[in-house]
């Protein structure tokens, strides 16, 4: 069969609108994993001066090196040769790898002709499901218009629109923490959150699934995080309405503390963190990718012996991490072994669990009765002065996770096969 036929047998065919850092990374993925029979991907616009120039792009990267070997090792043979210059198409090892360069707008994208029924959107432009899929400034929803039949964004949503809400076909999922909830029937928007929220989802669940630590009182997280293409290279002059002054400073030399929406989209996967008090934050640092959450949690705690033990140890947790890495290592792994950043580029991972690092105190919090209104007298005279002890436990985890390719893209795929699987 010639390259040129095997482009006319389309049975499963992914989109992917953009070949930004995402959609790239996501079209290297599918290369690999070979679930669907061909690619179509979106770029809008031409791509250098033809189409050598976007193969080149698409085999090397910055970060992951080239293509094949990142794929197949070091003594890989290139995999990306051109079929048809004029109709963008290119044969990525066994993959059809059809590159379109006319569309902007998502629901001018020929879709429908090319037999794509699920869609990434890697732009991170359209992100707010209550737009109307004939916005002229485009829509997520444009992509339905145009033929397919689910899209998945990579990136959590943003309605513009205070006043309103989540429609009833757009829901969040991460794979491996609430993907099962897709319905087919009823979904039609799908956002696979954010990197952060990915990895930050796999290290609370466990710990709420176990009964000695799922009495949380207080929670918060900052995310050391590596750069991304938001960021300026130089300084640059703010944006018009840009609240963030420090999003324009360069990021070459400079430690940027930002804003993270991930606490918000953690209540949307999993239900029970809407209890808890939870804070997030987001400090960028000049490195490529590989970046880490350090989880601060308070636990109410049975008392085991006076005033000394309790239950809750760093063995205790680190246990609970090292059973939920047995159960399905691609997802979250757990580590003894001293690690630094580096070792995390690639990693097939949700989260990397660094165990030898956490650590937990215990304290008594003093509770003065008396400053509690509808207490009765004979409960607070029961205690001496009226004050109650109760013994907590903070705890400070630390999980390692590729914030590109080797956590946020590959769960993305996982859950891009997942909803392809269940369309029928």
């Amino acid at each position: 069969m010639s390259s040129i036929e095997v482009f006319k047998e389309r049975k499963r065919v992914l989109g992917i609108n953009s070949l930004g850092r995402i959609g790239k990374l996501t079209l290297w993925h599918h290369v690999g994993r070979k679930y669907f029979d061909e690619i179509i991907v979106n770029q809008g616009r031409e791509i250098g001066t033809g189409l050598a120039a976007a193969a080149q792009f698409i085999e090397k990267d910055s970060t992951y090196g080239l293509l094949h070997r990142f794929l197949y090792g070091n003594f890989a043979e290139p995999m990306i040769r051109i079929v048809d210059e004029k109709a963008g198409k290119l044969m990525i090892g066994e993959t059809p790898v059809t590159i379109l360069r006319q569309a902007r707008n998502p629901k001018d994208i020929p879709w429908r002709e090319h037999g794509v029924e699920v869609v990434t959107e890697c732009t991170g432009k359209f992100i707010d499901p209550t737009v109307q899929p004939d916005a002229p400034s485009g829509s997520i929803r444009g992509h339905l218009a145009a033929g397919a039949r689910v899209v998945l964004n990579s990136s959590a949503f943003k309605i513009k629109n205070k006043g309103l809400t989540i429609p009833e076909d757009a829901v969040t999922l991460i794979y491996g923490i609430n993907h099962g909830a897709f319905d087919p029937a009823q979904h039609k928007v799908i956002s696979a959150a954010s990197c952060t929220t990915t990895g930050l989802a796999h290290m609370i669940r466990p710990l709420l699934e176990n009964a000695l630590t799922n009495r949380i009182l207080t929670a918060s997280m900052s995310t050391i995080h590596a750069a991304t293409n938001t960021q300026s290279v130089l300084d640059s002059v703010p944006g018009a309405g840009d609240k963030d002054l420090r999003k324009s400073r360069s990021v070459l030399n400079n430690i940027i503390l930002t804003s993270t929406n991930a606490a918000e989209a953690l209540v949307q996967v999993i239900d029970e963190v809407r209890e808890i008090g939870f804070m997030a934050d987001s400090i960028r640092i000049p490195i490529d990718t590989q970046s880490l959450i350090i989880l601060n949690l308070t636990f109410q705690t049975p008392r085991e012996s006076g005033r000394e033990g309790t239950s809750i140890t760093r063995e205790a947790i680190n246990d609970i991490y090292r059973k939920a890495a047995s159960s399905n290592e691609k997802l979250l792994i757990y580590s003894d072994e001293q690690n630094v950043s580096a070792d995390m580029t690639g990693v097939n991972a949700a989260i990397v669990i660094e165990g030898q690092f956490n650590h937990t105190r215990t304290a008594f919090i003093k509770a003065d009765l008396n400053n509690i209104p509808d207490i009765p007298a004979q409960i607070i005279n029961l205690l001496p002065g009226g004050h109650l002890e109760i013994p907590v436990v903070h705890a400070k985890i630390f999980g390692w996770y590729d914030n590109e390719f080797g956590s946020y893209t590959n769960r993305l795929a996982d859950l891009t096969v997942y909803a392809h699987k269940s369309l029928k």
